[in-house]
């Protein structure tokens, strides 16, 4: 099915993390990057003018695209988020601004006092490019409330996505597995995206998220004062290798010919793992993000820089031919022209 898909192919994409900022209203379970405003020895906010000046660095070191995520500042100023992209367009045009997961845009849209559609068409004036599908973790509403309670609904991640499709504005795709998610719900996560993409072809990829459990909150409030889990325990500690793989292979055939791209995220799989789950069905590496905060902070040991050098070689040792790519899938450099 890959093959048929797309071709013997590995894409990557040069681009920049930018995580403005760890203080957040929301204690999700699951994230080990966010702190409070209380916990202000731990805690930091980027000014829009370091934005800028990281966004226009990574430029000149050949990115095509920052993609910008957050926490959610408490009493932020409404209109931060679309002055971020107009300052960042105003440095570095050429930029692809990949920015503000779902979370994101419902919590701007309440600041604004707008509606999400409203909210949308302001950032994409402002030069949005595209948005990140994270925040989804996994799209089953009971499950939702067990390890993120008070996170965006799945009906409202699915109406930020599909709004922001007919808009015009392509998002990803992701799911975060391997907590205490059934195989069933899985299933049912992977047919709500299928169903999404078949009416609105505006999803670019679908990334599998394995859970980074070492910082997690949740997890670490299921394990014993000695370090051992407790019989009653109920979080797993991440998925197994094999699950890994398979569910990136599950993904292949369920998606099929409506997701096109399959993307394996290195900095939680590593070089090894990454080149396991590109022979079981993935197609794309990601990209080079030059400061991962969100992984790292949760426990994930593989770094926060992969060069473009080094996505080429991980592609060509899982067989495969390097290539790279925008944010939209559009060939940059083929891999004799790539730097």
């Amino acid at each position: 099915a890959k093959y048929d898909h797309c071709g013997d192919q590995v894409s990557y994409v040069i681009n920049r993390n930018i995580n403005f900022t760890n203080v957040c209203v929301k204690r999700c379970g699951f994230c080990a990057f966010s702190r409070s405003a209380r916990s202000s020895s731990e805690g930091y906010i980027l000014p829009t003018e370091e934005i800028v000046a990281r966004a226009v660095q990574a430029k000149s070191l050949g990115a095509t695209e920052v993609c910008i995520q957050a926490g959610l500042l408490p009493r932020m100023d409404a209109g931060l988020y679309s002055s971020i992209i107009e300052h960042i367009k105003a440095a570095a045009p050429e930029l692809h601004i990949h920015a503000f997961s779902p979370e994101e845009v419902l919590y701007g849209s309440k600041l604004n006092k707008s509606s999400i559609r409203d909210h949308l068409l302001v950032l994409k004036r402002a030069g949005l490019g595209s948005l990140p599908g994270t925040s989804a973790e996994i799209l089953d509403q009971a499950l939702r409330n067990r390890i993120s309670p008070g996170r965006i609904s799945v009906e409202k991640w699915v109406e930020v996505v599909t709004t922001a499709h007919e808009l015009g504005i392509p998002t990803t795709s992701t799911m975060m597995y391997g907590h205490v998610e059934l195989k069933e719900h899985i299933a049912q996560h992977l047919l709500l995206l299928q169903q999404i993409q078949r009416g609105t072809m505006g999803f670019t990829e679908f990334v599998p998220l394995s859970f980074v459990h070492k910082e997690a909150p949740m997890f670490l409030s299921s394990v014993g004062a000695d370090g051992e889990q407790e019989p009653r325990a109920w979080m797993r500690a991440g998925p197994t290798r094999e699950e890994r793989e398979i569910v990136h292979a599950v993904a292949r055939i369920v998606l099929g010919p409506d997701f096109r791209n399959i993307q394996v995220s290195w900095v939680k799989e590593g070089r090894e793992g990454s080149i396991a789950i590109l022979q079981a069905g993935a197609n794309d590496l990601g990209g080079t993000l030059m400061n991962e905060s969100i992984s790292t902070a949760a426990g994930s040991a593989h770094g926060q820089l992969m060069r473009p050098s080094e996505l080429r070689q991980l592609a060509r040792d899982a067989g495969r031919v390097p290539r790279q790519r925008s944010t939209l899938y559009e060939t940059v450099a083929t891999a004799s022209e790539s730097h």
